[in-house]
């Protein structure tokens, strides 16, 4: 068997996003300007927050009006009432809290802490706060397309955020939404190396570049939200972010 190699390169030099930004087109400067060129089967990995940031989703807590049920829901878990009022509206329902986190399942179907909303590497004024994008998956496409046209590749693009699990410490990288990846890869019914047959085996592997590519675009101060992962030939796939979801009515747990 040959050696494989898995490459992550980071997109240096991309300017602070604002909203009605275009993210292809500030990637592809960014890309042309470090003298990157994309080829076939490269994944580019990029931060939630850059999407976001670019299609609007700031908001201004001092611009919320919560209602009774978020009230209640902020004294009980020691929140601002207008945070909880954007997590109430940005969710299908609320499943636990506790003082200082809620968990909720995303409107886009993810089982998220506080909705997905957060505060980090946002604008300094501690009033804005920023949300999911609308369509992650749809998001995706259209990037993949700019870069698909750009570069006469075909690319996989997987947006990612990072996310705590359930029973583990810590946070790592998941994706929200994907374009040209294979998000989940059905093994069942392969055969492991001594020749027994996979019945349960699937593997998330857009949350695995997720992550992988967070290893190196950091969460703070590093101003890399943007990092190409080569090695794996994407870029074809007609999955999207969705196949990842577990249905409520599978979750064992709630």
């Amino acid at each position: 068997m040959q050696n494989r190699k898995l490459e992550l390169i980071t997109v240096p030099d991309l300017p602070e996003v604002r909203a009605g930004d275009n993210p292809g087109g500030l990637i592809i400067d960014a890309l042309t300007q470090s003298r990157l060129e994309l080829a076939d089967g490269d994944v580019l990995v990029v931060a939630q927050k850059l999407i976001s940031k670019a299609e609007g989703m700031q908001r201004k807590l001092s611009e919320v009006k919560p209602g009774p049920a978020a009230i209640e829901l902020a004294t009980a878990a020691e929140k601002e009432p207008a945070m909880a009022q954007l997590i109430i509206d940005e969710s299908q329902e609320i499943m636990r809290h506790r003082p200082g986190v809620i968990i909720s399942r995303h409107n886009l179907g993810m089982v998220l802490a506080n909705a997905g909303i957060d505060r980090s590497n946002v604008e300094q004024d501690r009033d804005i706060v920023l949300l999911f994008p609308v369509n992650p998956d749809r998001s995706a496409q259209q990037l993949k397309s700019q870069i698909d046209i750009h570069f006469g590749i075909k690319a996989g693009v997987v947006i990612a955020d990072s996310v705590g699990r359930a029973w583990r410490m810590g946070t790592t990288g998941m994706a929200i939404g994907s374009a040209g990846v294979e998000a989940l890869a059905n093994l069942r019914g392969q055969r492991d190396r001594f020749g027994r047959e996979l019945e349960v085996s699937e593997h998330a592997i857009a949350d695995s570049i997720a992550s992988a590519a967070e290893l190196i675009m950091g969460e703070a101060s590093e101003g890399t939200p943007v990092v190409v992962v080569r090695g794996l030939t994407q870029g074809h796939s007609n999955q999207d972010s969705t196949v990842l979801l577990r249905t409520a009515a599978d979750d064992m747990f709630t």
